[in-house]
Order: C-alpha cells, then structure tokens, then sequence
C-alpha cells in the first residue's frame, strides 16, 4: 500500500511579515503536490496535522485546503487529516461524518468521544488500520478518561493508546501531532516549532506496535527512536532555522505484508520561492552576491564584520532587488572588541512558544531567576490552554472553570 505522508502544511502562515497566501507561495505548492499525487497513485495521503496556522483561518487558507482536499477526492485517493496544535479539533472535525463518504476522514474532537477514528483500508495483503490521533495535552486526556490530575505527556498518551483495542496482529498506521523524542531527546530543533524545559515530550516507544507512526508537529524530516517513526516536516520553510533541511516533500510510505520491512522516500518538491541564509562580511557579500544570477529567493542576511548603517541597507537591498529577490532579514552579528553590540537589530522576532515568553518575561520580574519546575509545569498548561483557545470567541464559563481548577491543584502538588 502506498501512502502519502504530509504535515504541517500551516496554510495561511505569514513568515516575518509576508504572506505565503498573498505572495502564492502555498499556493503553487499544492498545485505541484497534487501533480505529484497523481502521478505516484497512492491509495491515501495523510496530514498529520497543523493543516491551518491558527485555530480560526482566513477564508482564503480555507479554500485553498478545500481545493486541495477535492482535487484528492477525484483522484480517487482516501485522506486522512488530524487536527495538530495550531488546528481548531471542533472547527477541523465539522461534517466529519459527512464526508467520510468523499474519501475525507478527519480525526473526530476528543472531548465528543474518547476512541480514536480508525480508518479500514485494504490491499492484496489484508488491512491496514489508520488510527487518526489529534493533537493531545494531560489534560484533555486526564478529563475524557476521568484520570483527574493527569500531566504528563507521554503517560497520557499510552493510556489513551491503550484503551483503543489495536488488533497488532493487523497492520497499524498512527497518524499523530506530538512532541516525540528518544530517550529524551529531542533530535532536531524544528525551527519556528520547538519546546521548552521538557514540556509536551512523548517517549518514541509509546507507539510500540504500529508499523508506521505518521508525525506531524516539528518542521524537519526525520525518524525517533526507529526508522518507522517519523516525521514529514513542513512543506515549505516557514523560518530561516529551517533551511537547513535543504529538500522538502512528502514521504512516499510502501507497507507491504506484515512483518516486512516498510519503504520509505522523500518525493522533493521545490518552493516557489527558496529561502536561503547568508551569514558573511559586507565586501564578501557584494562579490559573491553581485555574481550569482539567482533569482526568486526570500533572504536573510548576517553581517559578520560591521553593524547595519544606512550605506550597507541601501547597497544590498538594491542588489537583491535587482535580483528579484526579497531581502525579508537583515541582522549583523559583529561584536566590537569592547563588547557585543547593543544596538537594535532590524531582525523580526522569531516565533517561540508561548512557554518560552512566559518563561522570559517571568525572569524580567524576578531578578533573572528562572521559574522552578512545578512554575514550569503550570506555564505549560497555560500555553496548552492559550494554543487551543478559540480567540473569536470570549471563554466560557467551563473554559474558566477548568483553567481554575488545573491551576488550583498544581498548587496544592507544588
């Protein structure tokens, strides 16, 4: 069976002011995935989750996904999606029912029921099970298995696993958003998705017994833990940190009968618009750059040797535009001989999680003392709380109720 593996697609993301709606970046590359399904064939395409890049998405990132999602569907190709961390689970899971009957299988909220979707298909070799998993946090699993006090990441997600009744004599699929590491570490930074102090952590053997783990959640591809564990990344570079990952695309996944080994490629797509880093002196920057005919790329450039006067913003951005080229960064890093600069950089803010802000702005009232663990541990339930709070809407009673609550009995464990 072949399978399509995809993840944070995050339509509607704007990267350091720039729209990737807008400037048809996403756009072009579904246009080119879809080129790409239709001439692999494969009998299912999974999104492990982050499909939008907020809980509620523009009309526009909608319909880009709809379209995408159709396109599918008339190819004759099952998909299947999973509500990730930046996803509304309630808003993604509308008329799921509905349209499973069009091939389109979205993980169901877990506060409406406590079993995971399980998606049947099959080859000349049997079933495969997919087992649709959303973005999941102890809390959420302590309340829908009446586990009060639940906190812990990666027992919370065995526990959930365990109650499913996976048949592991059959073959097994799980597509899941996690934070998952090998023996608690996490491999690889994921650029503008990355966790803090431990936070979110799932041990990669919590999914012993699935012959495939489709993860969504960090931005870079590669495999925990075991080959068969794995992560799809984003399909586009959504920060700088990213670049590293020089190609990106979706994971072509072959399973064959069971017991045998599963296959496993990165189908490349190439961006619109790549991005790249450049981190040099001035004088090697002109030269370099002023000979290379590449156009199209979005940048960001490190000055090693100065700081940023008006002469040298002036001279690189009329290069690069020239070039066509966007310059969206531009950043120096000299440090004099009496010490760092201090001067503002023209830099954006890279994202960080909610966590990591509480964390900083906690040392700015604390005399550069980090918070303790339990003070930790209730910075990222409330970064949980913040990710999957609807913002159109004003918190209920419930919503209130249940923050108190988890606040009220980390007090008394601390």
């Amino acid at each position: 069976m072949k399978i399509l593996h995809l993840a944070d697609l995050h339509f509607g993301k704007s990267i350091y002011g720039l729209s990737l709606l807008d400037s048809g970046d996403q756009a072009e590359w579904v246009k080119r995935f879809l080129a790409l399904a239709e001439d692999v064939k494969p009998q299912a395409v999974v999104i492990a989750g982050d499909v939008y890049d907020r809980g509620a998405p523009s009309g526009a990132a909608v319909q880009l996904l709809s379209r995408m999602l159709t396109a599918l569907s008339q190819m004759g190709i099952e998909v299947m999606v999973v509500a990730g961390n930046h996803d509304s689970a309630q808003r993604l899971s509308f008329a799921n029912a509905l349209l499973t009957r069009q091939r389109l299988h979205i993980s169901s909220d877990l506060y409406d029921s406590r079993e995971l979707m399980r998606v049947p298909l099959s080859d000349e070799h049997g079933v495969v099970n997919f087992w649709l998993m959303p973005y999941v946090f102890p809390t959420l699993v302590g309340q829908v298995l009446d586990m009060e006090g639940l906190r812990d990441y990666d027992t919370a997600i065995r526990e959930l696993l365990s109650r499913q009744g996976v048949d592991f004599t059959e073959r097994n699929v799980l597509i899941a958003h996690q934070n998952v590491t090998a023996n608690g570490v996490e491999s690889i930074r994921g650029g503008s998705e990355s966790m803090i102090g431990g936070v979110g952590q799932v041990e990669y053997t919590a999914f012993d017994g699935f012959d495939y783990v489709a993860l969504g959640h960090i931005h870079a591809a590669y495999a925990v833990g075991r080959d068969t564990v794995r992560y799809a990344g984003s399909p586009l570079c959504y920060h700088f940190d990213e670049t590293r990952q020089r190609e990106k695309g979706p994971l072509l996944v072959e399973i064959g009968e069971k017991g045998t080994p599963v296959k496993i490629e990165t189908l490349t797509i190439p961006p619109l618009h790549p991005m790249r880093e450049i981190r040099k002196s001035y004088e090697e920057i002109l030269a370099d750059e002023s000979a290379d005919a590449t156009r199209g790329e979005y940048l960001r450039v490190v000055l090693t040797d100065r700081r940023i006067g008006a002469e040298e913003r002036d001279a690189l951005t009329a290069l690069f535009k020239a070039r066509d080229c966007k310059l969206l960064d531009f950043a120096s890093d000299y440090v004099r001989e009496t010490g760092p600069s201090t001067a503002p950089s023209s830099r954006v803010v890279k994202e960080k999680p909610v966590e990591q802000l509480f964390a900083e702005f906690y040392e700015t009232r604390n005399g550069n003392e980090a918070p303790d663990e339990a003070e930790m541990a209730l910075l990222g339930f409330a970064g949980e709380q913040l990710r999957h709070a609807d913002t159109s809407a004003e918190p209920t009673r419930e919503d209130v109720e249940r923050l108190l609550g988890a606040l009220l009995r980390g007090e008394e464990e601390a």
